[in-house]
């Protein structure tokens, strides 16, 4: 053949190229179609791939000789596995394992193994297998140069068991046990109080002054806790419709104020409330202080609360 065609050719015909790919088509579909071919069928095919690559010249096609050779030898494999071998069905692994006990790789050879006297050596755990046993048979079967490195590795490494890992059982010391906390009614019922309370006392200040400024009156410069918990009592005067907010024109500054609580008649005639979400974090807090100058707290600091869980207080 041709040197010159086993080179990659760019400017290959490309009527030449879809006529190779054609070929290689029909031949993938007759192998894929027709499962009973005979081995000497499947060998023909493979002939035929062989003679379409003397022609290939291109990454496309050369894909498609894979792709063939891949099918090819699936169909080898399915017809090695149905060979008979006896009375059953011919066994890979049990024909390697009694390869490596002909070779004296697992026990000692009997003598019925072999017609060879000289080679019922006893049986030697460390001892290497011995390929010029099986080279002597395969010998008279092959006119190809004996080689066995190809075998050397899956016929002398046995195969690793997987091993499963036993988790030990963690026994618990009874007295290390906790029971939970419990959280009893009187507990809720006293938070609930609490809420009430902090609630009323920002609706009096809040009817002592006018529109004021929705941060100077709930940050507390000192506590930026205390001023997360003044913003959450007011959102239920606002949530009531007793506390109107707004936002002032021209400064976009949030102004609150104490309103007239609506009735049901109002919003029966069409008034709506209007829920919104407010972030308040602590970088908000530093920001409100500073732009809005703000040194004392208008609402006064509360001691800090105290909430009993269970038979514990925590601060």
């Amino acid at each position: 053949m041709d040197e010159d065609r086993m080179a990659y050719d760019p400017d290959q015909d490309p009527e030449e190229a879809r006529n190779l790919r054609r070929q290689y088509r029909h031949l993938e579909q007759e192998l894929t179609e027709n499962q009973d071919l005979s081995t000497e069928q499947v060998a023909e095919k493979l002939r035929s791939a062989n003679h379409l690559f003397k022609q290939v010249q291109a990454v496309s096609e050369a894909t498609n000789d894979s792709g063939l050779l891949v099918t090819i030898s699936q169909i080898g494999a399915a017809k090695a596995r149905a060979m008979k071998s006896g009375s059953g069905a011919f066994d890979v692994e049990d024909f390697v394992a009694r390869l490596i006990t002909y070779m004296g790789g697992r026990k000692p050879v009997s003598p019925a193994d072999d017609e060879d006297e000289e080679d019922q050596s006893e049986y030697n755990e460390s001892a290497p297998l011995d390929w010029e046993r099986i080279a002597r048979r395969a010998l008279a079967k092959s006119r190809r140069v004996p080689a066995m490195d190809f075998m050397l590795g899956p016929l002398s490494i046995e195969p690793k068991k997987r091993t499963v890992a036993k988790r030990a059982k963690l026994e618990k010391n009874k007295e290390d046990m906790k029971k939970p906390q419990e959280i009893t009614e009187d507990d809720i019922t006293r938070s609930e109080n609490e809420t009430t309370k902090n609630v009323a006392t920002l609706e009096r200040l809040l009817a002592k002054m006018d529109a004021v400024n929705l941060f100077k009156f709930i940050v507390n410069p000192n506590d930026f806790g205390q001023s997360v918990e003044n913003l959450f009592y007011l959102s239920f005067l606002i949530r009531d419709g007793k506390c109107a907010l707004e936002i002032e024109e021209g400064t976009g500054e949030p102004k609150i104020m104490l309103c007239e609580q609506p009735t049901q008649e109002d919003y029966d005639d069409g008034l709506l409330k209007h829920q919104m979400v407010m972030e308040f974090d602590m970088a908000t807090w530093k920001r409100a202080i500073e732009v809005f100058d703000i040194k004392e707290p208008m609402i006064p600091p509360r001691p800090k609360s105290e909430m009993r869980i269970g038979g514990k207080w925590y601060g």
